[in-house]
């Protein structure tokens, strides 16, 4: 029986993701792990913040309970049956007891999941980095880490994990580190679960401190968004839903405007209707924002990731060169050779003549190419090749983003030479930005950018009220760069106001390796992890392209390059160039990546450029920053 409690506790607590949002949770609760949380949300006062799963700077606690005015807990969950396995801890020199199972005769590891040493992690960490401003000693008295197993008797778990937490020194201060199982959950028994739970006041308390903590603990807005189903206007639902006679289309849009949401819906939409379908990019981060997107499509098939060919341009010239065993032409095209020379004209040429001659090559019922204005029409004739006749082609660019110049290569001529007969398709309204922001973004346009490539996002005039947004323009006069970027990071939580930021959704842009790499290293010597790209090995760097997705739990770091066809409520970007074609090109497209979200949205542009000083004082916050060398 759980205690004789009558009053249902939940109503008015802050808790994130919000109750209604766990069934779609993208890793769902354990059945343990939702006891553990309505016995939380149901007998815990209303002062306690619940955050389910947060986003701990790359860790991934179960719950983190949180009370402005006590303290913070932290409690690992585990649904294991310390009845199904033989289960044990070998003690070691010098380490940690070493946690193990056997099975069918065979011992393993469990030491990667030991719950005593994840609890000691997490609270060490939210002392010593989330929450930098407890006071040193008694500060610990402030975070509680508890272990929860809601199917395992207690005296089961004293046994078995006793040796654990007195290598910890847990046990010394029972109270902060609380272990509990199947009775103390069964009667909601509170004082065993986390014992702190009827304390009303705290010494080292304060609403800094809770400032401090709250920003790694709020749900991250990728997080969020993955889980509503993507929102489209009639005019885009038109072309999700339709197809041309010919069944070649070509849309162009300003930034925001929805490009990539109708390529990637209709991917979805040509997969449920059991179509064949190839997406291709230029860039190969783009790749897991569209398989986002295209998971959200209301009505899809669910599939989206599995069925459909997400590739990059260049990899899947790579795969046809491969897959037709010519991978040795493939690898003597590169040998002394210009690699833009290679990527632009010899593999697109090798690809074509390998087409030609292919008897069984994999023909696709659509083929979808999102940043066309970085492609040339060369490419585009490769990629008809593989469209089976009566096919579709889809094919949707921005020139304002033309930071490669290749939309200069799509003369009139050719367009009529790729299969293309009368007017763009074009989308005007920006739905993604914040009104200030377009403003800014639409008179950069202005000022900088060629007429003839100009595309200004038009207002979806929403209600400029519910879109707070906070933009910054930092002149850098000064040698220190990396560590001006670094500051201007961290100085987004003292901003960000009472609702809180949560640190993953910030993303830090530039236009070179060098100043990105220097700038996460500054970051990771603070304790703030990140996902980059940066790395100077190019084969390197290319794989942490595949890796990079704003569902990582940790700060995002780019290029400029790199992030074409993003979005995020919080960007930090660095212009270490002066201005020319392709450095405007490259500077527009990272203005035009802030979203809009309704607790706000916020962009801070680091320049070095003498050029922009006067536009950057326009901006509603212009400091400069003079060499503090």
């Amino acid at each position: 029986m759980r205690q004789p409690l009558t009053k249902d506790c939940s109503a008015m607590r802050i808790v994130s993701p919000p109750a209604n949002d766990l069934a779609g949770l993208r890793q769902p609760l354990t059945r343990g792990e939702q006891i553990v949380f309505d016995v939380f949300n149901q007998y815990l006062s209303p002062e306690w913040e619940i955050y389910i799963q947060p986003h701990l700077n790359g860790l991934r606690p179960d719950f983190v309970i949180l009370n402005p005015d006590v303290g913070i807990a932290v409690f690992e969950v585990k649904d294991w049956n310390l009845s199904a396995m033989h289960y044990g801890v070998d003690e070691r020199e010098g380490k940690p007891p070493l946690l193990w199972a056997e099975k069918d005769g065979t011992r393993f590891s469990l030491q990667k999941e030991n719950p005593v040493e994840k609890v000691h992690l997490y609270r060490n960490e939210i002392f010593e980095i989330y929450c930098p401003r407890l006071k040193q000693g008694a500060g610990f008295a402030a975070i509680t880490a508890g272990i929860i197993f809601p199917f395992c008797s207690e005296n089961q778990l004293q046994t078995l994990l006793t040796p654990c937490l007195e290598y910890r020194g847990m046990t010394r201060h029972p109270a902060y580190s609380p272990l509990s199982g199947l009775e103390s959950i069964t009667n909601a028994d509170l004082s065993r679960i986390f014992p702190e739970f009827r304390r009303r006041a705290s010494l080292v308390m304060n609403e800094n401190l809770i400032k401090d903590v709250r920003n790694w603990l709020v749900e991250p807005d990728a997080a969020a968004t993955q889980r509503l189903s993507i929102e489209l206007d009639k005019s885009q639902m038109t072309f999700v839903t339709s197809r041309t006679q010919s069944g070649y289309r070509r849309i162009r849009g300003a930034a925001g405007s929805g490009k990539s949401l109708i390529l990637a819906a209709r991917a979805a939409e040509l997969l449920r209707q059991n179509k064949s379908v190839l997406v291709v990019t230029f860039n190969i981060t783009l790749l897991h924002y569209l398989m986002d997107v295209a998971v959200r499509y209301p009505g899809g098939s669910g599939r989206t990731r599995r069925d459909i060919t997400w590739l990059n341009f260049h990899a899947w010239c790579r795969r046809i060169c491969i897959d037709n065993d010519v991978e040795a032409e493939y690898k003597g095209i590169w040998k002394n050779a210009n690699p833009q020379d290679v990527l632009n004209v010899e593999l697109p040429a090798l690809v074509s003549s390998i087409l030609a001659n292919a008897v069984d090559g994999e023909l696709y019922d659509a083929v979808l190419v999102d940043e066309g204005q970085d492609f040339l029409p060369a490419w585009w004739d490769v990629l008809r090749s593989v469209c089976r006749p009566g096919g579709e082609m889809l094919l949707v660019a921005d020139e304002t983003q033309d930071i490669y110049g290749n939309a200069s290569s799509w003369t009139d001529e050719a367009m009529k030479g790729a299969g293309f007969a009368g007017k763009w398709a074009e989308l005007e309204v920006s739905y993604r930005m914040p009104e200030l922001a377009l403003d800014k973004a639409a008179s950069f346009a202005a000022r900088y950018l060629p007429a003839s490539a100009r595309l200004v996002p038009r207002s979806a005039q929403m209600v400029v009220a519910l879109e707070p947004c906070y933009l910054r323009w930092v002149h850098s006069a000064g040698f220190d760069d990396a560590q001006i970027c670094c500051d201007e990071i961290l100085g987004l939580f003292s901003r960000a106001g009472s609702e809180g930021l949560s640190v993953a959704d910030i993303t830090f842009l530039c236009d070179s390796k060098s100043i990105g790499y220097d700038v996460v290293s500054l970051l990771g010597m603070k304790g703030l992890r990140c996902v980059h790209t940066f790395d100077m090995d190019e084969q390197e760097s290319r794989r942490q392209k595949v890796g990079f997705y704003m569902g990582d739990a940790r700060i995002k770091a780019t290029t400029l390059h790199s992030f074409k066809g993003w979005e995020s409520r919080t960007l930090v970007v660095y212009m270490g160039r002066e201005l020319t074609p392709g450095s405007s090109a490259l500077l527009y497209t990272g203005l035009t990546r802030l979203k809009r979200h309704v607790n706000g949205s916020f962009l801070t542009v680091i320049s070095r450029s003498s050029e922009l000083k006067e536009y950057g004082k326009s901006w509603p916050d212009f400091v400069e920053i003079q060499d503090r060398l």
